[in-house]
């Protein structure tokens, strides 16, 4: 009997998801999100926001072209490796995210800086690179993020379209992006790193 991985991680009714990584259950039918690691930038009754962790984009260097933004190139100097903008979802395919990890024990609290969870924040790329980079160690960008309207998310947890795990910071600046799905599930271990290994498509087995 194959393991279930819809029973692991999740959380009970009403219970927020923010600062946790939502990891698609195989197979999802939606492609926008199959294989996906997704961490939750924010989760309350009004819905939830979160940005894809492991989809890189092909044509980032159009990004110039499209955003009006001067410090951008500057912003890419600091991106942590690969150094490319990913793909955070296929809402507001037209705004850019930034995310950031300070130095541990560093705090911020200018404007530029919205605090997630410890170490971890959100940048305000409208803000001259030279100005925050001190203490930032790594910075990933990504275009367009995942959204959920009121109800939807819970809705997907309780039919088991995604496990929820806790979320470390090397996830966030995964230099496999490929390989993030596998190394997130294979750290729970149990049963669950069957799945990690399995092929893509069993059936073919």
């Amino acid at each position: 009997m194959l393991p279930d991985p819809s029973s692991h991680g999740t959380p009970p009714p009403g219970a927020s998801v923010r600062g946790r990584l939502l990891v698609a259950t195989p197979p999802l039918d939606d492609p926008n999100f199959d294989r996906t690691v997704v961490y939750v930038l924010e989760h309350t009754d009004d819905g939830a926001v979160g940005v894809v962790l492991n989809r890189a984009d092909d044509d980032a260097d159009a990004l110039s072209d499209e955003f009006d933004l001067d410090d951008l190139d500057a912003w890419a100097a600091l991106l942590a490796p690969p150094s490319t903008i990913f793909l955070g979802g296929p809402v507001g395919e037209d705004s850019l995210i930034a995310l950031a990890e300070t130095e541990r024990g560093s705090t911020r609290s200018d404007e530029a800086w919205g605090e997630l969870t410890g170490t971890l924040g959100t940048v305000d790329l409208s803000v001259a690179p030279h100005d925050v980079a001190g203490s930032l160690q790594r910075v990933r960008i990504f275009r367009g993020y995942a959204g959920w309207s009121p109800g939807q998310l819970e809705a997907e947890l309780q039919v088991g379209a995604w496990m929820v795990f806790e979320a470390e910071s090397d996830d966030l600046f995964t230099s496999d992006p490929s390989g993030l799905w596998r190394h997130v599930v294979r750290r729970q271990g149990g049963r669950l790193a069957w799945i990690a290994d399995a092929p893509d498509d069993i059936s073919a087995n």
